[in-house]
């Protein structure tokens, strides 16, 4: 009996076979227009790593001349790290100064007393300042964890406190005001201060740390001792007589008035010289006057006429007659004298009779208020107040002596440090900030003030040389970046992706894939011209320049010289860079280096020139919108959306091809299986006719 057969399935007559040669036949176009794609898809991706390496190559260029570019990087350096640092602007001179650190800017930092482990702080409303910033919040009531989680939860940049343990069983709270500065010291009020007092942080302040006026009437002052300042010999001499008392009517102000050339010497009382936790205010108003050298001038003066001297002989002494001449009892005009005009006002008498000058900056132009420690002044006796002007009358008003702590109303009683301004010296002059950072002593430079110096520190600017030299390092990588994938893809020599020792095996065998896609691409070749025309191109931007193109700062295709054999690597358009010729350059023509890659030719402050401008613009007719590229990937992209589309089309044609010659291979396989059958009948029906007839 003949087996089960089924059209299509058992293939008894390999109509499958015949149908899959058929189909091969039909999918030559199809075939055909998948290697197109892919050939475009292919292209696109060149095309597309051609402008992902041309773009940053001209990142780099645009850096390189620009506002940012790193010629303009600053470096500083101190000669105290530890103590003082500085950070410069790109506007900054190169320059070096001198900073002497007398002390950082601090902030209170209060310790308690010891307190048990299971001291709860009281509920209340709780409120701590320093300067203008303010934390208040309710509390219920807790430990004394809770208390100091809750107040660092809430006090950012304003206040913070830590646990420290103590002895056993004990423990002390610390609190730390955020903000430096004399005038942001830390306030408790409300159930702050009275929370304060209990734990022992701080303590009311009594009335003997009152603030002290000294120096309020005229005959508490004294003759200025004598210093010789060079002046003239007729300059009138300085004289305590030319300073007057006087009390304003208004607001009741004391204050001495010098007039020009007065000087006045002021004790300070034992009281104040033995607290050096005081601090002593004074202000100074000066207005211009007459200026008295004006009148002396005009004044006429016998003519001195010397003596005639003596002759001793044998012990015995002989005078000489005077000259004798018409010149005599004459009035004649001296020599005259020049205005002067001194800022040095104020000076510091030490005990053992030496001076030091505390500046009054600008005094003779604006008012100048004074807040000075007397912690810095060690040994201090007196102030000595010193008119040399002679056309500016100086009043001297508000001389007295006050405790910081007479701000908040209690001082500490364990203080680890008290809130207070940083002070400096720069070039001799005391400068005094409320933080340690200081950006406007030094134009563009910012001084960063860590601790305090044993003697002045030198800081200097200088140019940041390691950042241009890892710019240009930069700028040669991705150059040669991009060339190595214009010559990759124009040229079908494998030898060129051999050479690039950088590749991994995967970016070789990628690479590999690409090779010569696009040699006859004029576009290629071109950029590939220009680019290297614009590098080795000279670059004259001043008569006086020593570098003027890169070539003479060691950046070369052949900067390593010939070495004796012959290297067709080296004709391909990649540069090398000659370490130690750049490090020179880079070291003396800084400058030169600058102006090579972009420098304003015409004088509109507008560069227009040089290597970097040049490239940058050559690149972006490239990789701009609207570019070269971007027309190559946008002409690729319709393409291959026609590309597939006919895929599309065709896979759809062959799918009805398929269906209808299976059907009708299948219908034939059918009706040769009917057949088939039928003839298997008929033979069998034939067989059992012969069996019966025997």
């Amino acid at each position: 009996m003949a087996g089960l057969n089924i059209p299509g399935v058992t293939d008894q007559y390999k109509t499958n076979d015949t149908v899959e040669k058929l189909m091969q036949v039909e999918r030559i176009p199809l075939t055909r227009e998948q290697k197109s794609l892919d050939t475009y898809n292919a292209q696109r991706d060149a095309w597309r790593d051609v402008n992902r390496l041309l773009s940053s190559l001209r990142d780099s260029t645009k850096t390189l001349y620009s506002f940012e570019n790193p010629f303009n990087n600053k470096l500083t350096t101190s000669t105290d790290e530890y103590a003082i640092t500085a950070t410069a602007n790109r506007s900054a001179e190169f320059q070096s100064f001198k900073v002497e650190v007398i002390q950082p800017a601090t902030a209170d930092r209060f310790l308690s007393a010891e307190l048990e482990n299971n001291y709860k702080v009281p509920a209340g409303t709780y409120t701590f300042k320093t300067g203008e910033k303010q934390l208040t919040f309710n509390w219920k009531g807790g430990s004394l964890k809770d208390f100091s989680d809750a107040v660092n939860k809430r006090g950012k940049n304003i206040v913070k406190t830590m646990i420290v343990g103590a002895s056993a069983g004990k423990k002390t709270l610390l609190v730390e005001g955020l903000q430096t500065g004399k005038e942001n010291q830390l306030i408790f009020e409300d159930a702050s201060q009275k929370f304060a007092e209990d734990i022992g942080l701080v303590s009311p302040v009594r009335d003997t740390d009152e603030s002290i006026s000294f120096g309020k009437r005229a005959e508490e002052i004294s003759a200025a001792p004598v210093k010789d300042f060079g002046d003239a010999k007729r300059m009138p001499s300085l004289s305590r007589s030319k300073v007057s008392f006087s009390t304003d009517e208004k607001t009741n102000a004391k204050s001495y008035v010098l007039e020009p050339r007065g000087a006045f010497k002021i004790d300070l009382p034992e009281s104040v010289k033995q607290n050096k936790n005081l601090r002593v205010k004074l202000s100074f108003h000066a207005e211009e006057t007459e200026d008295i050298t004006y009148a002396i001038n005009n004044t006429a003066t016998a003519p001195e006429i010397p003596s005639g001297g003596f002759a001793e002989f044998g012990g015995i002494e002989i005078e000489n007659f005077n000259s004798e001449t018409l010149l005599k009892d004459q009035a004649v005009k001296a020599e005259p004298l020049e205005e002067i005009k001194s800022e040095r006002i104020l000076y510091a008498l030490m005990k053992d009779g030496t001076e030091k000058l505390i500046p009054t900056r600008d005094v003779l132009t604006k008012d100048v208020d004074l807040d000075l420690p007397l912690e810095e002044y060690e040994n201090i006796s007196s102030f000595v107040i010193r008119n040399r002007n002679t056309g500016h009358r100086i009043t001297v008003t508000n001389i007295e002596t006050y405790n910081p702590a007479i701000k908040t109303g209690y001082k500490p009683n364990n203080a680890i440090a008290q809130a207070g301004d940083a002070i400096i010296k720069y070039e001799g002059i005391t400068i005094t900030r409320p933080t340690n950072d200081i950006d406007d002593v030094v134009p563009e430079i910012t001084l960063h003030v860590h601790e305090k110096t044993e003697k002045p520190a030198t800081l200097a600017v200088k140019p940041d040389t390691e950042a241009s030299k890892n710019a240009l390092i930069d700028f040669v990588g991705k150059y040669n970046q991009a060339v190595a994938e214009i010559n990759i893809l124009s040229q079908d020599k494998p030898e060129i992706i051999n050479e690039l020792e950088y590749l991994t095996e995967d970016q070789r065998d990628a690479e590999m894939e690409k090779l010569g896609i696009f040699q006859t691409e004029f576009s290629l070749s071109s950029i590939k011209s220009n680019m290297s025309n614009i590098i080795t191109s000279s670059y004259r931007f001043s008569d006086e320049a020593d570098v003027t193109m890169l070539a003479d700062i060691g950046i070369a295709t052949n900067a390593s010289g010939f070495s004796g054999s012959y290297s067709q690597s080296k004709l391909r358009g990649y540069l090398e860079i000659d370490e130690k010729k750049l490090d020179e350059a880079l070291e003396n023509h800084l400058d030169d280096i600058k102006a090579v890659f972009g420098f304003d030719s015409d004088g509109d402050l507008i560069i227009d020139s040089g290597i970097a401008y040049k490239l940058d613009k050559q690149i972006g007719a490239y990789t701009q919108t609207g570019g070269i590229l971007a027309l190559k990937t946008s002409s690729l992209d319709s393409k291959i959306k026609d590309s597939e589309k006919r895929i599309a089309t065709l896979e759809s044609q062959l799918e009805v091809t398929e269906a209808n010659l299976r059907r009708k291979y299948g219908q034939m396989e059918g009706s040769l299986s009917s057949l088939e059958n039928q003839q298997n009948t008929i033979s069998n029906f034939t067989k059992q006719q012969q069996n019966s007839n025997r």
